[in-house]
């Protein structure tokens, strides 16, 4: 059974553009609401759909691990963003990282020629009154929608503050200090390159750091960043050894030229596919942009650093979901109505995917006559959604996917490594169970 009332969504980002095409997928017509190019935001560069703002990195494929536990489950749901993720790939090792202008063009163009989605380029300035409706409008919602959000919940949003991380020209580089090498077995040799610091050069780096001018935030805002996306300099005053414990470890790494392991290692990971461009891993920061180049050029092998892109803060925000969600991501006032994405409280690309991929599903079941389902709890996705819709509304934070949100495993496994595989395991059998019984997959 087919609908011939469109589903309207709300934002072109990750969420969005995943929850657009699995409403296409089941020839349920769409209509995909995005403001850019017309209206730009303080992050987004181009008009792109699915356009990432911050890493280039989807983080893990590795099966055994959340994130790429939470891949494999949606590539079983035909996912859009996995897949033009893997056809835009470039090296890093284990982790799913592209060439960040590629994928949004591969995304956006998936979309435009699928004769079941008309992308609208126009500012959504209310919620629908009435139809399946999927906000997913993103972190970097508008002022018109985010005043529109407070009045549906009867609260105003939450928020905290994201940061980015700078890209690099490749060209200005200095190869003869920095290296190609990847810190695990298992990653292809020479993955990322590698900045080697002595102590010397990494305490007066902790010190222009904890010096550096940074951009104000108002009042309040100071405290409120996301605690898995800390700027650099935040990190580090934390503590002296914070960053060469955490961004800056050496742990892996030795110069292929002499075999010494540095005191601490700043990375580089490809940033496209032609090489020409890398970006500074888990220095996401809010230092002026002046500090950004003193600063960072005083890295080894960066000395004459030339920026494609600095980094910098944006506010990102999101409702406070267990007051308002059902698992399915429907909302307990209307059911009609779904979120998904950031502006839900997930964290992360692969997340914000995942749950627009659930909301695309529901909500052209919905228009077929069939209820909206959940995926199992056993499965990372599953869980995310419980998490969304049964934590305290009282403490609502955003969440990461972690194997802590799974149910435990019956019995005892030994070993941290087998418990992850058990886990994985586990739920990947209980994902295949469900698309079977659910027949998510019918009309495709």
């Amino acid at each position: 059974m087919s609908a011939a009332r469109p589903v309207e969504v709300i934002g072109g980002g990750l969420a969005g553009a995943e929850a657009a095409w699995q409403i296409a997928r089941r020839k349920v017509p769409v209509r995909l609401w995005e403001m850019r190019p017309e209206k730009g935001t303080p992050a987004h560069r181009t008009g792109d759909l699915a356009e990432l703002v911050c890493s280039n990195s989807l983080k893990t494929t590795h099966p055994s691990k959340p994130h790429g536990l939470l891949k494999e489950e949606m590539s079983l749901l035909g996912s859009l963003i996995i897949k033009c993720a893997q056809r835009t790939r470039v090296p890093a090792g284990t982790a799913l990282a592209v060439d960040r202008n590629l994928f949004a063009r591969a995304v956006t163009a998936a979309l435009e020629a699928d004769p079941y989605v008309t992308v609208v380029r126009e500012e959504a300035v209310e919620i629908p009154p009435e139809g399946p409706v999927i906000v997913a409008a993103g972190p970097l919602v508008s002022e018109s929608l985010a005043a529109a959000l407070s009045l549906f919940t009867g609260r105003d949003n939450l928020y905290f503050y994201d940061a980015i991380a700078p890209v690099i020209e490749t060209e200005s580089i200095d190869r003869a200090i920095v290296y190609a090498a990847s810190r695990y077995d298992g990653e292809a040799e020479g993955d990322y390159l590698n900045c080697p610091l002595t102590a010397e050069e990494y305490e007066r780096f902790v010190d222009a750091l904890l010096e550096g001018g940074k951009v104000p935030l108002q009042g309040a805002d100071s405290a409120l960043f996301f605690e898995g996306c800390l700027p650099i300099e935040e990190l580090a005053r934390r503590g002296r050894d914070t960053l060469r414990f955490g961004p800056m470890k050496p742990v892996g790494l030795r110069d292929p030229r002499s075999g010494a392991r540095s005191y601490a290692v700043v990375q580089l990971r490809q940033d496209n596919l032609a090489a020409g461009q890398y970006s500074m891993v888990g220095f996401q920061t809010r230092l002026l942009w002046p500090e950004q180049e003193r600063i960072f050029r005083m890295i080894p092998g960066l000395g004459g650093a030339g920026f494609a892109r600095f980094g910098q803060m944006h506010r990102n925000s999101y409702i406070n979901a267990p007051a308002l969600l059902e698992p399915t991501l429907a909302c307990t006032q209307r059911r009609e109505l779904f979120f998904a994405g950031q502006i839900s409280g997930v964290e992360g690309y692969t997340e914000s995917a995942a749950t627009g991929l659930l909301a695309g599903i529901n909500a052209a079941r919905l228009l077929c006559g069939e209820e909206p389902v959940v995926p199992p709890p056993e499965t990372m996705m599953g869980s995310i959604c419980r998490y969304l819709a049964t934590s305290d509304p009282d403490d609502y934070q955003p969440r990461n996917a972690t194997f802590g949100l799974l149910p435990p495993l019956p019995g005892r496994v030994r070993g941290r490594k087998a418990r992850r595989q058990a886990r994985s395991d586990r739920a990947l059998a209980a994902m295949r169970e469900w698309v079977v019984s659910s027949r998510v997959e019918r009309g495709i």
